[in-house]
């Protein structure tokens, strides 16, 4: 059977598995795997057990946290990438943060 996502996907998918069945920080599930310097970054659906590679600037980007965040993991998603920012500020997580927040992602 194909598989619609890459080597790499998987492969983080796999890494995540000893603890617990998908990537963890300390308990905590991470929705993003970041790419390129924050261009781009695997999207970990856990609604429906997909991940995504999208680019951060993207509107696809945009709808897919936006059903992430309808799903009641906006707050998580928000602070996941307030915390990708603090590690790698010259990355622009500051601005896909802002770029979610105009787009009305994160309003409940």
């Amino acid at each position: 059977m194909a598989s619609n996502t890459s080597k790499t996907a998987r492969a983080s998918v796999r890494a995540g598995q000893g603890s617990g069945g998908a990537l963890s920080v300390l308990g905590e599930y991470k929705y993003l795997i970041p790419l390129a310097g924050g261009r781009f970054a695997y999207v970990r659906n856990l609604t429906n057990g997909k991940t995504t590679h999208l680019a951060t600037d993207s509107d696809a980007f945009v709808e897919e946290i936006r059903v992430l965040a309808a799903a009641g993991h906006g707050a998580k998603i928000r602070a996941e990438i307030n915390s990708l920012h603090a590690v790698s500020p010259e990355h622009g997580w500051d601005a896909t943060e802002k770029r979610l927040a105009d787009a009305g992602v994160f309003e409940g």
